[in-house]
This record gives C-alpha cells, structure tokens and sequence, in this order.
C-alpha cells in the first residue's frame, strides 16, 4: 500500500481513498491535495514520488511548476492593491502604466487584465524563452501592442501574458515586482511556500514536471490556442524548459509559479473565506464577492469553447457546474494542477501533481474526481 502522509479530518475520509487510489495504480506518480474550510485546513495530504523514476519520495516541502494555476495567485494580489485603495479595477490600466496607452489601449481597464478580455492574449512578436524572462522587454512589446479585439467585448484567454500585464500593474503601483509583493505581503503572512522565482539554493526541492507523451504530436499548431501558447515555443520542449534554473528563478506569475496543493489552498482560503483566514486580512467580503461576478460569457476567442470569465476564475456554467453554488470559480494548469475557491461554501480546494496528462485541467480526471468527491463528503 502507498504510503500518503498529512492530515485528513474524517469528513473526508473518501477524498484520501480516492487520492491514495491515484497514487497506487499509478495515475499518479507524486501529488498533493488540501482543501480549507472556514480559512483552516481540513485535508492537506501528500504522497508517491518526486521523480519519473520513482528513487525519491514526494514530501511535505516538495514544490513542482503549476503551469496556470498560478494565475490564480497573481489575480490575488492585484487584489489586495484593489481593496487598499491603491488600484482602481475601473481605472484604465495607464494610469499606473503611462506608455501602456499606446496603439488603441487608452480605454483598457485593469478589470480586463483580470478577465481575460484586454485583446492581448499573447506576443505578436515571436519571443523567446529568454525574452520572456526579460521583464521590461516582455512588458514593454505588450505596451506597444494593438488589441487584438474590442477590450471587454469577449474574453480570451491570456495563457501567458496575464502575469505579466497583472505584474507590471503590481510593479508600478508598489515599487516591487510582483514576486516580492506576494513574498512579502501575502504568501509570508499567510506562511504558504509558493513562490514567482526562486533561489537556485532551492531548486532542490521543486520536483521535475512529468510532460504528457503526446505533446510533440498530438497538438493541432492552427488551433488559436495552441498559435498562443507556443510563442514562446513551450510545446517542442515537451515542457521541459521547466526544469531549468533560468524558468525557475524567473517571475512568470502566469505559468511558472512554483508550489503545491497545500501553498495554494493557504493563500486561496483567504478569498474563499471572505477575505481573512487564520488571523491575518487580505482583503475585503465585497471585493471577494467581486471575483465571482460575470465580465465576459460566450466563446473564448483564444480557447474556443464557452467560458463565462471572473476575475482570474472561470464561474460555473451548465456545461461545466463545477459547484453546487453560485460564487464558486476554478483555474487550473496545464498538465492537471487546479485551484477551487468557492465562496458560498468557504471553501479552498487545490490538487497539484507532478505527472502532466494531455488533457487541460478542466477536464483532468484526477482533478474533478477529487472535486467531486470533496462535495459528496460536503453534502453527506
């Protein structure tokens, strides 16, 4: 029997089942779960192995790349700077940019940075892993780009750029880059061990993405999507580029933060229990009931199926009821991590594996088996 490790109140009893499940057929290779209640953690589990060769065990302190989910985290603390005063979501976004009003982008609102419908899905211009590393080149062709559509007239999904337009609004506003601010602001209060760059001291810890077996042919390069997300070129690394130390030490607040299931829960049960959770206060109840109110619905012009865009969070849709309740969201990554926040419920969900599948991460079985196992549990 595979040995899982953590704590599980008995409520959840079946969620542990179905976790260590996963781990021994092999569906899994090292994983992570935790699921807070209330702003306290009820389940926080992990196990099986940091590597494909299985020589090391997953642990406690063990981090992997998130891929998107990490957007979750940086729409967090823009909105932080929201509900201290220090950014307004309907103020255009050059107010704090200044040379981001160029090229038609006078009128884009930090509200469509958040959404996903400012129509800068993705670099015009081809870019490199190193150009993307560079923060003030990526941030500056962004500046100079044209919408690619009316901002706030549809979503599309920013795979990449989200972090970095996001980022720069956090570096002008406070004076620090991004990764400093949730350092110090949030993932430091909070005691949550996610990170946009780190040290090379401690690579050691950040278990090697699992990349799915099919990702060099099985990706059809004229979907909008995939012409989105491979500039730069992620798709014929077969994403290993994650496992050098320049992707790790970089800020890539859209796709590269580093953690686990339990780092992203801890941060996230401060927006699922109404803006405060274990004696520290984030953010506000009605800037958290914020999240969960519609900016866009219909067709993702980047994805191409429907989505029905928060902020940060795709909201529940008959197509995909994700809750039972009406202030729920969910992000997840490429390759299968996923972040639940359901307000109604004060309820933070996360599940963070090492093994990437080919599927997107809503629709990663592991994923919304987990989901849906935790909302059995919470309807018995």
């Amino acid at each position: 029997m595979t040995e899982i490790h953590g704590s599980c109140d008995e409520r959840f009893t079946a969620v542990k089942k179905v976790f260590q499940e996963n781990l021994e057929n092999g569906t899994d290779v090292g994983a992570s779960v935790a699921l807070y209640l209330d702003g306290e953690p009820v389940l926080n589990l992990w196990g099986g192995y940091f590597d494909a060769d299985r020589t090391r065990p997953w642990e406690r302190r063990t981090l992997t790349n998130v891929f998107s989910s990490s957007k979750t985290v940086s729409v967090l603390c823009a909105l932080v700077l929201v509900d201290c005063g220090a950014l307004d979501l309907q103020a255009p976004v050059a107010r704090y940019w200044p040379e981001f009003a160029q090229a038609g982008k006078e009128d884009v609102l930090v509200e469509h940075l958040l959404a996903h419908s400012a129509g800068l899905p993705a670099w015009d211009e081809k870019v490199s892993f190193e150009d993307v590393y560079d923060w003030e080149k990526s941030t500056s062709l962004l500046a100079g780009q044209t919408p690619r559509w009316k901002p706030g007239s549809a979503g599309g999904y920013h795979g990449y750029t989200q972090g970095h337009l996001i980022g720069e609004v956090v570096r002008r506003v406070t004076g620090v880059s991004i990764g400093r601010f949730l350092a110090e602001e949030i993932a430091g209060p909070l005691g949550a061990d996610f990170h946009f760059g780190l040290e090379r001291e401690q690579h050691h810890r950040i278990s090697p993405v699992i990349p799915p077996p099919l990702i060099a042919g099985g990706i059809d390069m004229d979907h909008p999507m995939a012409q989105a997300l491979n500039n730069p070129p992620i798709f014929e690394t077969g994403h290993k580029v994650a496992w050098t130390p320049e992707w790790r030490e970089a800020e890539l607040p859209a796709f590269g933060g580093q953690g686990n299931a339990e780092a992203i829960a801890a941060i996230q049960s401060v927006l699922a229990n109404g803006g405060e959770a274990r004696g520290v206060r984030l953010l506000s109840e009605a800037t958290c009931d914020s999240v969960f109110r519609t900016r866009t619905d219909g067709l993702d012009l980047i994805l191409q199926f429907p989505v029905r865009w928060g902020l940060g969070f795709a909201l529940p849709t008959e197509a995909f009821p994700l809750s039972p309740n009406p202030r729920a969201g969910f992000w997840g990554g490429a390759g299968g991590s996923g972040c639940v926040v359901d307000l109604d419920a004060r309820m933070a969900f996360s599940y963070v594996p090492n093994r990437m599948v080919d599927e997107g991460a809503a629709t990663d079985e592991r994923c919304m088996t987990l989901l849906a196992t935790v909302y059995a549990c919470l309807a018995s």
